[in-house]
């Protein structure tokens, strides 16, 4: 159900069922989905049976305890005819004699009748509602306490749990969607739903503004009310810096969209000015924090100080490492003969300067040597302090495996590992992150050993990266590694980028090119793409690259043909990969996707089992793209799989008459039910970002005019160094060359400053002031208090001309007045 589809619960308009639980089929661990058996006492509709099986969302049934639902009749293709449950309540009595009889029976020990008829005439027949709500409701009563401890007691042990989830279905949430907010809410799931819906919006993966709003809507919720405006400010602030990758904003676009959102889900107009001051208010409440001109959300905020005190802890709470008795370049020849390599100059140099710095940074291009640089450092490091890189010699669970290596996806831990013979993981897993990845406070386990080095840099995002530098030790050298060039990280920031570009880390760029055959040209063409031109050679057919011109409406057959004579001459479904930098037209992945499925895994017969989804069919042998982050089944945004399963609703096997698909990932295999399909699609033809990280052994790569606004210089180099053998270019040649012509523009961050802010000051800890300040900088202190907070009214008017900043009230706070423990 969509957003903006979500219509609370009417049971005056739907079928029903009345009758008393005779068995519990099933009953889903993971979210409260039930499959029950009703013995039948009243239905609705006409039903000749005396029983009928109900499934949807429950809570604590009950055998034998009687219950009326709420929802429509269906035919299942296997089960036949079941009553699908929108929602449904425990049948309790409607009348006044029939309420003191529930009341007075056995289940209520020690409530006899005449105090059951005394509760029924103060409170009325809704009286366990009420009591339910507020049990002070009891107190005219004058009732024993113990009396009241057993009713409350009673009516909460068989109401507690179902009257949330009834609550919770009657808001139109999902099984999963219900299991997730109670597990957050438990008791005060429904508390917090009534009283501001829109802390959901905050709290909830998988609720947005939209669907918060709807509630309110229905609860009579103000369009102008402050709650409202500050849940809109918030998820637009979050979707302009998962958007554009920005850790901050400026007050214009976040009034403007933070407007447009609010008179779109209703259609009421907002005065901007309400707006405006909902700012200071969620300034005030600490959630954003303003510095100058720019507005963060206070996580990311934080995250940008505590990356720079993490880092500077690690660079200056201990000794930069030596090797008295060693001579590293002796070593280093050693180690040559043992790889049976001859390192370059330039190699010998970063190998050398990694080890002897606490922090270093390497960056490089394809085929400039990062991962042999990587292999060889961890086997000299191991060397120069005595330690073994054999895992069988750390079985003992007291000893620790002295290197760590890691990497933002499963694909590049797993390349990583195959190069160096040493276990790698990704960094989710590294951390120990099994919740909400996207929770910028969630804990993490410090990390032990002696050295950490990271791979794939460009990857990794502000809030992941705050959380690594936080878990690593002082004693520990971190070594991060990556292509400076290539597309910065799916969410906020840019923090290789900043890194290198603050220039308060040791670093080396290595230029100099030594993967490379002498017929290779994929990888000079790369570096060519990275200098900004392409070859002279660039249409020229070459033995590992080729260039095919078409246009935007020719992209679709030409693919077709090519991935069609690749899979005559024997490439494999995972070899081939096609690439593209949109989703949508006729040169789109979406569109490709279908095509390259046809050929690469038609269906093997009218009966081959298939699921219709969201306007993809999958299939047994389907390559899919996971694409969020689920660290808690070793799975990661990114990650390539093979549905190797589909089970049917039907299927005599399947217990829980549900479809769901097992996809193996590498090693890993993952079950999907229904409500987990939304976080996978067809992975024939993926965009760029999401195959950053892997490598292919053939790469079909259009770029046409139709992705205009996606021509840029680093989206078109991490394609292109996707390609491990062959190269397919398809498209229009101006495309391309305007691609090379268009560096992308930087991402709006702050990190790099927070970086020299915090390493110039070398004598403390402290951090610099920089605190967000509406006013230039006073001359002396009764300069500052003379002004008058009545001076300071945010309007839109004060934004548009620069006058005031938007964060007022704040001149006196510190970055670490935003900052937690980590």
């Amino acid at each position: 159900m969509s957003e903006q589809e979500l219509p609370l619960f009417n049971e005056d308009q739907q079928p029903y069922v009345i009758g008393k639980v005779s068995a519990i089929f099933f009953k889903n661990p993971t979210n409260f989905y039930q499959v029950v058996l009703i013995k039948v006492s009243e239905t609705s509709f006409d039903w000749p049976e005396d029983d009928i099986v109900v499934t949807g969302s429950f809570g604590d049934l009950k055998e034998e305890e009687t219950y009326q639902f709420f929802g429509q009749l269906i035919n299942h293709p296997k089960y036949g005819r079941q009553f699908q449950a929108a929602n449904y309540q425990l049948n309790k009595p409607t009348t006044a004699a029939g309420l003191i009889n529930y009341l007075s029976s056995e289940k209520f020990k020690g409530i006899g009748e005449k105090t059951a008829q005394k509760i029924v005439a103060t409170l009325g027949t809704d009286a366990i509602d009420k009591i339910l709500a507020d049990s002070s409701v009891l107190a005219p009563l004058k009732l024993p306490q113990t009396k009241i401890e057993t009713l409350v007691a009673t009516l909460t042990a068989n109401n507690g749990l179902d009257q949330i989830i009834i609550g919770l279905n009657g808001y139109g949430f999902g099984s999963q969607l219900a299991y997730t907010i109670y597990e957050h809410y438990q008791q005060d799931t429904l508390k917090v739903i009534t009283e501001n819906p829109y802390q959901l919006v905050n709290d909830i993966p998988g609720v947005g503004f939209k669907k918060a709003d709807n509630i309110a809507l229905k609860q009579g919720g103000a369009a102008d009310a402050p709650e409202r405006i500050q849940a809109a400010i918030l998820q637009v602030m979050t979707e302009l810096t998962q958007s554009n990758g920005d850790t901050y904003t400026t007050a214009q676009p976040l009034l403007a969209a933070s407007l447009r959102l609010l008179q779109e889900t209703r259609q009421v107009t907002i005065e901007p000015d309400k707006v405006a001051q909902q700012f200071i208010e969620l300034a005030n409440q600490g959630q954003l924090v303003g510095d100058e001109k720019r507005i963060y959300l206070r996580s990311l905020y934080q995250a940008e100080w505590q990356i720079a005190e993490n880092l500077y802890r690690l660079e200056h709470d201990q000794e930069a490492p030596t090797y008295p008795g060693h001579h590293l370049d002796k070593e280093i020849r050693r180690l040559e003969k043992l790889f049976g390599i001859t390192y370059g100059k330039s190699q010998v140099a970063s190998i050398k300067a990694a080890l002897q710095h606490r922090v270093f940074l390497l960056t490089g291009g394809p085929g400039t040597g990062k991962t042999t640089i990587i292999n060889a450092i961890a086997s000299l490091y191991a060397e120069l302090n005595g330690l073994s890189l054999d895992p069988n010699d750390y079985k003992d669970q007291d000893k620790v495996f002295p290197v760590l290596l890691a990497a933002p996806t499963g694909r590049a831990a797993k390349r990583m590992s195959e190069l160096t013979d040493i276990p790698a993981s990704t960094i989710h897993r590294l951390l120990g992150l099994t919740g909400r990845e996207s929770s910028p406070d969630v804990a993490t386990k410090e990390l032990e050993g002696g050295l950490l080095i990271i791979d794939e840099m460009s990857m990794v995002d502000t809030y992941l990266f705050k959380m690594l530098v936080h878990a690593v030790p002082s004693t520990m050298q971190i070594i991060l590694v990556g292509d400076k060039d290539q597309l910065p990280s799916v969410g906020p920031g840019q923090v290789f980028y900043d890194l290198l570009n603050s220039h308060v880390l040791p670093s080396d760029e290595l230029s100099e090119i030594y993967r490379q055959d002498d017929a290779s040209s994929i990888i000079p063409l790369a570096h060519a793409i990275k200098q900004g031109h392409l070859p002279a050679d660039f249409t020229q057919n070459k033995v590992d690259r080729s260039f095919i011109a078409c246009n935007a409406y020719q992209v679709e057959s030409v693919i077709t043909q090519v991935v069609t004579k690749a899979k005559q001459k024997g490439f494999k479904t995972q070899d081939i990969q096609v690439l593209a930098p949109m989703y949508r037209g006729v040169a789109g992945i979406n569109r490709l996707n279908l095509e390259v499925q046809k050929i690469l895994n038609p269906p093997r017969s009218a009966q081959a089992k298939a699921i219709q989804f969201r306007g993809q069919t999958f299939r047994i042998g389907d390559k899919v793209l996971h694409l969020v982050n689920s660290p808690e089944q070793n799975v990661f945004n990114g990650d390539i799989g093979e549905i190797v399963s589909i089970q049917l609703a039907k299927d005599p096997t399947n217990q829980d008459h549900s479809d769901k698909m097992v996809i193996r990932f590498d090693a890993t295999e993952v079950t999907y039910d229904r409500t987990d399909w939304g976080k996978i699609t067809l992975a024939f033809c993926t965009s760029i970002h999401k195959a950053q990280g892997s490598e292919f052994q053939l790469v079909i790569l259009p770029m046409v005019h139709q992705y205009q606004r996606m021509l840029q210089r680093n989206l078109l180099y991490t394609a292109v160094t996707r390609a491990e053998k062959l190269l397919i270019l398809i498209g229009e040649k101006q495309a391309f060359a305007d691609s090379v012509a268009h560096e992308s523009i930087n991402r709006q961050t702050t990190l790099k400053q927070r970086l020299q802010s915090t390493f110039k000051a070398e004598s403390a800890p402290q951090i610099a002031d920089a605190a967000a300040t509406y006013q230039a900088k006073a001359t002396d202190s009764k300069t500052q208090s003379a002004q008058s907070s009545t001076d300071f009214i945010l309007t839109t008017a004060l934004i548009d001309q620069h006058q005031i900043d938007p964060m007022i009230g704040m001149a006196q706070l510190k970055p670490r007045d935003f900052m937690t423990s980590k």
